[in-house]
């Protein structure tokens, strides 16, 4: 009796231990429910522009935004939004209307022209104060460690008054102590 109950406790724990936490997902909203749920709890807002055909988008979402304490401090200080640049549903942004501009076989959201300031590449990720003013538009991949940095540099409005330079010399990591 008490080898079964020995080998339960033993299979038991290896269940535990073997089967992957249930990790935290970036909430994702679009641009009009970020906007709805900030005329009811103000936040800043991320906007993680990208196209179907980007790699470096996909990379991306399967690292960087796929890390645990990304995801959960994400969902807790921004509301983030995923764009598609090349979206054809027309948004009302700052009481502005953006469209889809066919260009060749393919075209651009005008929004993803406005955030970017003209800069279209992807992957692009905007982070935008209070207001809907852009703080910062990040162009490329970020791998989790860099992202940890910046979203913090944002979030607690640090880039109001250290320089980056002296933040990211000061910063001390949380995700080389979890992950």
């Amino acid at each position: 009796m008490k080898q079964i109950v020995g080998t339960m406790i033993i299979v038991g724990m290896s269940l535990l231990i073997l089967t992957p936490s249930v990790a935290q997902k970036v909430k994702w909203m679009t641009i009009e429910e970020a906007l709805e749920a900030r005329a009811k709890e103000e936040r800043k807002i991320v906007v993680d522009i990208f196209t179907d055909w980007c790699s470096w988008c996909k990379k991306m979402d399967q690292s960087t935004f796929q890390n645990p304490f990304i995801a959960d401090y994400l969902n807790e200080h921004y509301y983030p939004v995923k764009f598609n640049a090349e979206s054809t549903t027309t948004v009302v942004f700052k009481d502005k209307e953006y469209e889809f501009l066919r260009q060749g076989g393919k075209g651009y959201h005008q929004l993803a022209v406005e955030l970017t300031q003209g800069r279209l590449s992807y992957p692009t990720v905007v982070f935008l104060d209070e207001n809907l003013d852009i703080i910062q538009a990040l162009r490329g991949f970020q791998s989790s460690l860099r992202f940890e940095q910046i979203m913090t540099y944002f979030a607690h409005d640090y880039y109001k008054t250290t320089p980056w330079s002296k933040f990211s010399e000061n910063f001390h990591t949380v995700l080389s102590e979890r992950h």
